[in-house]
């Protein structure tokens, strides 16, 4: 690589290091909430985490039609949460989540307790042992997850746990929907839709919007969102235009698109960065690996239209900003022309291919539209039928060979009450059974629930295959 354009790449990275630092000053400022909850259990009170300040600044969503049943999992302080029927006779797990600071929970004998509140791992141990109510004084397992760092490894060793359980993020956070539900522990499987920022797949790339055929045991990755790159890596969450422009070439010739759309601003915007930089980075994979992020997606979009386009505050404020401009005037519009979507096919080194959903109709489309001086109120309302549309196109696509009739709804991307309630209603017409996801859930909180009842379906499965 010519050694100019490394200096530029360098330089680039340096200044997205420093917004990193920048962002754990404020992590660590936040802190001071976690510590005054630390000072309330010690004088015997506890406080409820203030869960607003997770969504800071981020607008409410707007509910659209009739709402979807909601699911149950309680919020405050130790509550047990009962399993649903098989977990009974469950050996204590102890379940720590994907981060080194997350909610801990304890599965056994047909209950799950989560802590209140993110944590450090290290207190994992003081949690397990103040709960474990008289049993044995090591889990049965550790549940972690499937790309655990060696703390947590560590942590098993600590407690002497029989063994450690890996558990794939987004499997874990479809088997939680399914707690949340109720469904018994041998029920037949559920298709889970998880869309979201980003997670770790088990085929060591990233994942952000998938479709598994999942039960408590395990699961099967049927289809994905298409792999795009993530430009500066994490950061690309807090450039939307990065997203943007990813998306942008991995459809289009840029030549094309600026000799069509050129006047536009987000291309504009776009033509006035270091562009040279940006393709070197992708062509040869430094800092941009490729995802399948349906929340990189809305941040792509939410940027074409004007939102946030240089800098978010926090993940996820393109996606609420983009929602909140969907009215009932809009959505009427948008469910006459929805902006189109497709199902094509990647081709892996198996023998089967993953068939993918497809934007590039839909970019063609925005910029279109945007060309015409439609309002964004009505880009953002064909764009999220558009996109519930080919969610719940392809599940039935799907469905033609596998027996599926629930389909589970979760990750953070569900969030949006928009998307959503479409998404609901459009896979109730084909009859399909909807799990939704409770009211804005802590992606750490699923996840660490559904590792414990993961582990713990897979230590029972094995008892009594014995």
């Amino acid at each position: 690589m010519d050694r100019t354009v490394h200096a530029v790449i360098e330089s680039v990275l340096n200044e997205q290091r420093q917004e990193m630092s920048r962002s754990l000053v404020l992590a660590l400022q936040s802190r001071v909430g976690a510590a005054s909850l630390d000072r309330d259990a010690a004088r015997g009170t506890r406080t409820k985490p203030n869960r607003a300040k997770r969504h800071l600044n981020r607008r409410p969503f707007k509910k659209v039609g009739k709402d979807i049943v909601k699911s149950t999992i309680p919020d405050g302080d130790f509550c047990p949460i009962s399993l649903p029927s098989g977990f009974e006779p469950a050996p204590p797990v102890l379940a720590v989540g994907s981060e080194l600071d997350a909610p801990f929970c304890l599965v056994n004998q047909g209950q799950a307790i989560l802590s209140p509140y993110s944590q450090p791992l290290a207190n994992a141990d003081t949690f397990y042992r103040h709960h474990q109510r008289g049993v044995s004084k090591a889990p049965a397992a550790i549940a972690l997850d499937a790309h655990a760092d060696a703390p947590a490894i560590q942590l098993g060793e600590a407690l002497a746990a029989k063994q450690q359980l890996p558990v794939q993020a987004h499997h874990a956070q479809v088997a939680a929907c399914m707690v949340a539900h109720q469904l018994p522990l041998h029920s037949p499987p559920v298709l889970g839709i998880s869309l979201e920022g980003l997670g770790y797949g088990d085929d060591d790339t990233l994942w952000g919007g998938e479709f598994l055929l999942a039960d408590y045991q395990g699961f099967r990755r049927l289809a994905t969102f298409k792999p795009i790159a993530m430009i500066g890596g994490d950061q690309a969450a807090y450039q939307p235009w990065h997203s943007t422009y990813a998306h942008l070439m991995a459809s289009f010739d840029w030549d094309d698109v600026r000799s069509a759309y050129g006047e536009l601003d987000i291309l504009q915007f776009i033509a006035a960065q270091p562009r040279d930089v940006l393709n070197q980075m992708v062509l040869n994979s430094i800092h941009a690996p490729r995802a399948s992020s349906c929340g990189r997606l809305f941040d792509a979009v939410a940027a074409a239209v004007g939102i946030c386009c240089d800098r978010t505050t926090c993940e996820g404020q393109t996606a609420a900003e983009l929602a909140a401009l969907v009215d009932d005037s809009s959505l009427a519009i948008a469910q006459d022309s929805p902006y189109g979507f497709t199902i094509q096919w990647l081709h892996r080194c198996t023998d089967r291919q993953l068939p993918y959903i497809e934007p590039l109709p839909m970019w063609w489309q925005i910029l279109e539209d945007l060309q015409q001086q439609v309002s964004a109120s009505v880009i953002a309302a064909r764009f999220h039928v558009g996109l519930a549309r080919a969610i719940a196109d392809m599940a039935h696509h799907l469905s033609q060979d596998n027996p599926i009739e629930r389909v589970a709804l979760t990750g953070g991307v569900f969030q949006n009450q928009v998307l959503l309630t479409l998404v609901g209603q459009f896979l109730s017409e084909m009859g399909f059974t909807v799990l939704a996801p409770k009211s804005e859930p802590s992606r750490q909180e699923e996840i660490a629930l559904g590792q414990g009842a993961i582990a713990a379906a897979q230590i029972l499965s094995r008892s009594t295959a014995r």
